[in-house]
């Protein structure tokens, strides 16, 4: 290292230094996030990524103090450090990512706190979760799923995998139910009683307004789709779905409007029989059922 010389007195008077100074950089750090949170004029996004610039600075000028105070001359350590630089670029390779991934979301504002953002189940692709982003992080964002489940998302994933971001411009949603009838129920009548279910539920939003539309017809229903906004989905989908059906399927009830039951029609032409085969023992018993021959294994249904 040259001519300097470090004794041992000096490396405990740079420890003591540099936890000093961490110490200072950590507490002018948490004074300064709680003043960028009252800030009116700065956004959520704003807010956070200010915050941790000003966090690191602080701890990069506390290091570099507390090194640079015991007199040692640092062009020495460049080749240990180079290397040294190599093995932890490598075995922090993921956080590096997440911590890289983290500074983009702040800059470009994709996802701010607060949002309500939907992405696939890393565990099972099947399934989606669903929630508010609670806190984002040097490594991860918090979300909050509406059963209570808090996931620790990494950076990372938000920027490489596919996000919905339900509140990216506005907070407003639209959501699709399909309702399907019997053909012998009166269509018109219907439409106007599930438009009205749609206005009766609380959260629904009168505009843009909701509207019925007749989408097709099945092999024995008459399939409509009801579209109606919402400008709160933090507070859950299914549950206003759910209070709307119920909405629907009272005003079905009582105005005589069927919602039938899947089934099929068979039709035996009259010049045909149909035979038909009884096993013994097929309905609990070994008797023969009631109307057929005994000595016949089938019997001829006309």
């Amino acid at each position: 290292m040259g001519a300097t010389r470090v004794s041992a007195l000096d490396l405990l008077r740079v420890i003591v230094e540099l936890a000093l100074l961490l110490w200072l950089a950590a507490f002018a750090a948490r004074l300064l996030e709680a003043r960028l949170q009252q800030a009116p004029n700065l956004t959520p996004s704003l807010r956070v990524l200010t915050a941790k610039l000003v966090r690191f600075s602080l701890i990069g000028l506390a290091l570099l103090v507390a090194v640079t105070s015991t007199g040692i001359d640092l062009t020495g350590f460049a080749l240990f450090t180079g290397a040294l630089g190599v093995g932890i670029g490598f075995g922090l390779q993921k956080p590096i990512s997440n911590l890289i991934s983290g500074v983009i979301l702040l800059l470009d504002r994709s996802i701010k706190p607060g949002d309500v953002i939907e992405l696939t189940d890393p565990g099972d692709h099947q399934k989606l979760l669903f929630g508010w982003v609670t806190a984002l992080n040097a490594r991860y964002v918090s979300l909050t799923t509406r059963d209570g489940t808090e996931w620790l998302v990494p950076n990372e994933d938000l920027i490489s995998r596919r996000v919905i971001n339900w509140s990216y411009t506005h907070r407003r949603l639209r959501l699709l139910t399909p309702i399907a009838i019997s053909f012998d129920s009166d269509v018109p009548l219907a439409m106007r009683l599930v438009q009205e279910a749609a206005l009766e539920t609380p959260r629904v939003l009168r505009q843009p307004e909701p509207v019925c539309r007749l989408m097709s017809f099945g092999d024995s229903t008459v399939n409509f789709e009801t579209r109606f906004w919402i400008d709160d989905p933090a507070n859950g989908v299914i549950n206003v779905r759910s209070q709307f059906l119920v909405a629907v399927w009272s005003k079905f009830r009582s105005n005589g409007i069927r919602t039938p039951l899947a089934h099929r029609d068979l039709f035996i032409k009259p010049d045909s029989e149909l035979k038909v085969r009884f096993e013994p023992g097929l309905f609990g018993s070994s008797a023969p059922m009631p109307g057929r021959d005994p000595t016949r294994q089938d019997s001829p249904v006309p």
